[in-house]
């Protein structure tokens, strides 16, 4: 507990390893661009329009992330801490994958969506089957921030995205 060996830090210098995530001319850097367009192949493929990056969402991950990478688990933040940001998370073997696969573990749960309104959304009768992947096609979602800490073992993928989705009562569908 404790140790945090490197941190990814989207949207601002990087603390550990990799690099600085924003490059000087505003650009988005290389796995932050991977992570968007990740988000936006699966948003185009429901019909919902692309997200837009935004630093500030990234840097409430990338503060959550650190928490996670230290406690060596996964555990949603409290949703009062969150105001009003939706929030996707991830752990995995560090260094093992992409932000693709990352993101495509998400997108992967759409086997078991179906439309309807949330949360009667899932095919197996559990909206948590799906909750990853309705949250990242959530029409009314518009910004997206991510980022990753990792600590000896795992690395742990925040995403933060503004409005929240999954909201009860709310229809989803693709177009």
């Amino acid at each position: 507990m404790g140790r945090v060996a490197k941190i990814f830090a989207i949207g601002s210098a990087a603390l550990g390893v990799i690099a600085p995530a924003a490059l000087a001319n505003g650009a988005l850097h290389p796995f932050e661009r991977e992570l968007l367009q990740t988000h936006n192949d699966a948003r185009r493929d429901f019909g919902a329009k692309p997200l837009r990056w935004a630093d500030d969402l990234a840097r409430d991950a990338r503060s959550y992330a650190v928490v996670l990478s230290r406690k060596g688990s996964l555990e949603h933040s409290p949703a009062s801490t969150r105001r009003g940001e939706g929030e996707n998370l991830w752990q995995g073997t560090d260094r093992a994958f992409t932000a693709g696969d990352m993101i495509g573990r998400f997108v992967d749960e759409k086997r078991y969506f179906k439309p309807g309104k949330f949360p009667d959304v899932s095919r197996t009768g559990k909206w948590v089957d799906v909750g990853h992947y309705t949250q990242i096609v959530w029409p009314w979602t518009e910004e997206v921030g991510c980022a990753v800490a990792s600590n000896d073992r795992d690395e742990f993928l925040v995403c933060r995205y503004r409005p929240t989705g999954n909201i009860y009562d709310w229809p989803i569908a693709p177009k």
